[in-house]
């Protein structure tokens, strides 16, 4: 059997907290659900935007919308400072269609993350005044780490204000305006908001200070499709307000109201906007929108959401696919070369284990790796990390590379590449970007190896699951020992996966309708999983696809008919032919073929029971 853990574990509709009961004589699995995700209260499930926290809980607000207000007002030139990932392309897009419509001479700029890094670094704020000329410069997604480019503005008399959603333990620049939930000194009820929620509840507190003022504005509502995307792309944990929002801007697609962007976009992945879901935000839009950030430069991007032509749009998302291809081509050779480097230092790991007999000894030999590897750089820590350099990685994947790898071994992994594959000498710059697991918060990780060792990093930031960094390719296996140093401290319990389930479904719940009906219920994601169930089911055949894909007809208690289901990327060498019985731990899901729908379900983990 599977060892899974409950994420509820009532079996009863009078276990369940008291107001969610009703829920449960309509459906005790959604009422389960609910409940497994900390609803006590309906309320806590309403999606009006009148259930939206107010704006004006949170800090700096109210001085950033009265300089707008008078930067629209004077005409005063307004440049508009991105990020060049999903989130930072939509809260550009979103200020400079809420700002032209409210009079505002406006314009953006995004730095090209190959040639000046992120945030509001000196050398963009440069490049701004050359070619904008600014008087107020708003960044978006960036900036509040951003000490050096806010003095080099303010010494050329620019106003600067600053949104973002990133976390810091530092002194806030001494910007005219700082708007970040997560700042010292802020009470905004939420800290999930990401920079395109920001910049939302800025230009919404700026809206409805126009109008009651009587001068130009707009309903800032409307562009929630660009807040919805943002927010799943960008990982944002789906506390309440992120879900309200999420859930007006998906409607929104749904119905056609929407940015032609994203249309064209939706038009070259082939899928319909009326059946779009949460999840299509972070799997099919966010990567062609980040695909310009990583391959290019994330104008292209920005200028997808802006368009109002839609021959227009269906060029640059057509030049954003082909982008995207491009990128899942060179991840997918940096992969491979990454598995090849974590098995490498695996097989030595426990090749120097058997022959030194120390089961503590899992440190690799770097020297053995950079022959083996050419010019990489790698360690693995056995347990507890997976850091990985090589001089012609790109920088632009090796997040996503990160993320896959954090994933395949559940370990905490650092992915490097150099700043500029020109310069890989000992005194370069090299970016790493890093993905975690839960209970390991890697920003603060990064951050305790930064003060524990001051001149190991140069710049680093970032989130509890995600971070960037940068250091001299010299430093590197410094930083290695260093941040495995941390990890060392952290309980052991925290690397073991833990694997969550809803339970086992109820008969009746196994229909086109109850999947339809779940896929709705909520705005599924990161902070609010989607529901995953276990069950014990009778195999009554199976089929090998590809020689790696697993497909099942089963039969479970009290079903009248096949259940099918399917297990992607199965090793089949692992599969008993002689399987009777199998735990399976499942998402319900809804195949469409040749213009038919069926009930399926998608395998995450598989246990034989019972043998024929």
């Amino acid at each position: 059997m599977l060892n899974l853990n409950p994420r509820y574990t009532s079996t009863r509709i009078d276990e369940l907290p008291a107001a969610l009961q009703p829920f449960a004589a309509q459906s005790f699995t959604l009422a389960r659900l609910y409940a497994g995700r900390g609803i006590t209260a309906p309320d806590e499930l309403e999606t009006s935007l009148s259930g939206l926290l107010p704006a004006e809980a949170l800090h700096g607000v109210t001085e950033a919308v009265r300089l707008l207000d008078v930067a629209i007002d004077e005409r005063q030139r307004i440049l508009i400072v991105g990020d060049f990932d999903c989130d930072g392309a939509t809260s550009t897009a979103l200020m400079m269609r809420a700002l032209t419509k409210m009079g505002a001479v406006v314009d953006f700029l995004v730095p090209d993350r190959f040639k000046y890094g992120y945030g509001l670094t000196p050398e963009i704020v440069e490049l701004g005044i050359e070619t904008f000329q600014p008087d107020v410069i708003v960044t978006v997604d960036n900036g509040i780490s951003s000490h050096e480019g806010v003095a080099r503005a303010q010494a050329d008399g620019i106003t600067v204000i600053i949104t973002d959603h990133h976390l810091t333990t530092k002194e806030t620049p001494p910007a005219e305006a700082v708007v970040n939930p997560n700042q010292l000194g802020c009470d905004f009820a939420s800290k999930a908001l990401v920079g395109v929620g920001v910049a939302f509840y800025v230009l919404g507190r700026l809206a409805k200070l126009r109008r009651e003022a009587g001068k130009s504005t707009v309903q800032v509502s409307q562009y929630l499709d660009l807040v919805a995307l943002g927010t799943i792309a960008d990982v944002g944990v789906l506390d309440k307000n992120n879900r309200i929002l999420v859930h007006h801007g998906l409607s929104a697609i749904r119905q056609g109201r929407c940015c032609m962007g994203i249309l064209a976009l939706l038009e070259q992945a082939g899928r319909d906007p009326k059946q779009l879901h949460a999840q299509d935000f972070g799997f099919v839009l966010g990567p062609r929108i980040n695909a310009a950030g990583r391959m290019d430069n994330m104008r292209i991007g920005i200028e997808c959401l802006l368009t109002e032509d839609w021959s227009t749009a269906q060029r640059l998302a057509q030049e954003l696919e082909q982008l995207n291809r491009t990128r899942r081509r060179v991840e997918g050779e940096m992969r491979t070369q990454a598995d090849s480097i974590v098995q490498a230092l695996a097989s030595e790991a426990n090749s120097d284990e058997s022959v030194s007999g120390d089961s503590d000894n899992n440190a690799s030999n770097d020297d053995t790796i950079t022959q083996a590897v050419s010019t990489s750089k790698a360690s693995n820590s056995g347990a507890r990390s997976i850091i990985l350099y090589q001089d012609d990685w790109h920088q632009g994947v090796i997040g996503i590379v990160a993320g896959r790898l954090k994933e395949s071994h559940y370990l905490p992994s650092i992915v490097f590449a150099p700043a500029d594959t020109e310069q890989t000498d000992e005194d370069s710059a090299i970016k790493g970007s890093a993905r975690s697991i839960a209970g390991v918060h890697i920003r603060d990780a990064i951050e305790q190896v930064a003060e524990r060792y001051p001149d190991l990093i140069s710049h680093f930031g970032g989130h509890a699951m995600a971070a960037g960094l940068t250091l001299k390719r010299r430093n590197f296996e410094a930083f290695v020992t260093a941040f495995n140093e941390v990890m060392a401290q952290m309980d052991d319990e925290v690397f073991a996966e833990q694997k969550f389930t809803d339970g086992p479904l109820q008969a009746s719940d196994f229909s086109l309708w109850f999947a339809e009906h779940l896929a709705d219920a909520s705005i599924w994601g990161h902070g609010f999983a989607p529901p995953i169930f276990d069950g014990v089911f009778e195999v009554l055949s199976f089929k090998i696809l590809k020689d790696k894909h697993l497909k099942l007809s089963l039969r479970y208690p009290d079903v009248q008919y096949p259940i099918e289901a399917i297990c992607f990327n199965f090793d089949n060498e692992a599969w008993d032919y002689r399987a009777k019985q199998v735990h399976l731990l499942f998402q319900l899901d809804i195949n469409e073929w040749n213009g038919k729908q069926s009930l399926q379900l998608m395998v995450k983990d598989l246990a034989v029971v019972e043998q024929g």
